[in-house]
């Protein structure tokens, strides 16, 4: 294939996503109908197309602060079961009809006890809700537990994920204000995580630098980097157009450490200034194992195949370069080895080959 791919040839390709925060992606009827089920009365306006703009632009005011500001709403409408199963169900059929095959929802369930739902019965609730909307439409959907780090639930959360790994729990994370909130004050759900031989992704290099990354991979034992953004400040591009890695630069390349990157939402909390300057350009070209997410579908206005959509317009990116950023989440993924083989080599490269796309270099 020559020449831009199309949005619709886009949508098309099997694509994998491993950042999306389920209360994040809502549809803007489910939030207007859920608040009306449960007695909401705070959302900012009803109508359909007003709420989505609100959302939209509520979250791109360039802070991460101020971004999670919008949360309140969708987390207020998730308190009950059949809200959280609705979400998730409909969080995986919108992601199948985008072209998803594999994707790793977070979500903390921490904040959905307001009426009193155990954990537990959190997490069952968009298990289920997962499932069913897998059904039939060739995805696999699998979730991830957030503890919030301005809390002190870490361990409890890590627990509840690790009891939950063999019915669709993945991994654990910390989420929510990263600046004066470091990972390390969630050391010990970390270490218990690492000895149960279980997965962690954390949020770093968003909203604050260098100092985040490395306390996330030397102290925290995170295998990915949520975000990861602000590793270029470990970068030097010189005037006559030569790199130079810094350690903590250098080390994140070498050990093929997984940046989640989320361009647009990079763009709206602040951590980026525009999305032609976002550092994926860079990092890609520098070879860095970078993926692409969405982050806050609803908040940043955004589907995985409009992310990638922006890159081909800012970066010249073609199919190649989709397929090379596809393959670097599907090996990043914490799905069983043998699974994600069967997912590059049975769904993954037939489906980029099938659209005609060119090499995609490696990873």
């Amino acid at each position: 294939m020559t020449g831009a791919p199309t949005l619709d040839q886009i949508r098309a390709a099997p694509k994998v996503l491993l950042h999306d925060h389920l209360d994040g992606g809502l549809r803007p009827r489910t939030v207007v109908e859920l608040a009306e089920e449960c007695g909401y009365a705070k959302l900012p306006t009803t109508d359909l197309e007003e709420l989505a703009h609100w959302f939209t632009a509520g979250a791109n005011r360039g802070d991460l602060g101020l971004y999670l500001e919008t949360f309140r709403h969708t987390v207020a409408v998730t308190q009950t079961r059949e809200a959280l199963v609705r979400v998730a169900r409909e969080c995986a059929e919108d992601l199948a009809a985008d072209g998803v095959v594999y994707a790793e929802v977070r979500f903390a369930p921490e904040l959905h006890q307001e009426r009193g739902l155990t954990l537990d019965e959190i997490v069952e609730a968009v298990l289920e809700g997962f499932r069913l909307g897998s059904q039939d439409r060739g995805i696999i959907v699998v979730a991830l537990l957030s503890a919030m780090r301005t809390q002190a639930r870490s361990m409890e959360i890590a627990e509840l994920a690790v009891r939950h790994r063999d019915a669709g729990v993945v991994g654990f994370d910390v989420a929510g204000a990263e600046a004066g909130n470091p990972p390390t004050q969630h050391l010990d759900a970390f270490q218990y995580v690492a000895r149960e031989n279980f997965h962690i992704t954390i949020h770093a290099g968003e909203g604050f630098g260098l100092p985040s990354i490395w306390e996330a991979l030397q102290w925290c034992g995170a295998e990915r980097l949520g975000h990861g953004v602000r590793i270029v400040d470990d970068i030097t591009v010189r005037t006559d157009g030569s790199v130079v890695l810094g350690h903590l630069a250098g080390y994140v390349r070498d050990r093929r450490i997984p940046l989640e990157m989320c361009p647009t939402s990079n763009v709206h909390t602040g951590a980026v200034p525009s999305l032609a300057e976002h550092p994926i350009g860079l990092l890609r070209r520098l070879a860095f194992r970078v993926t692409v997410n969405t982050d806050n579908r609803l908040m940043s206005g955004v589907s995985l195949s409009s992310e990638f959509a922006a890159l081909v317009k800012e970066f010249g990116y073609g199919l190649g370069d989709i397929e090379w950023l596809t393959l670097n989440a599907m090996k990043s993924a914490f799905f069983p080895f043998d699974q994600r083989l069967r997912l590059i080599n049975e769904r993954i490269k037939p489906g980029f080959a099938a659209l005609g796309r060119g090499s995609p270099g490696q990873s």
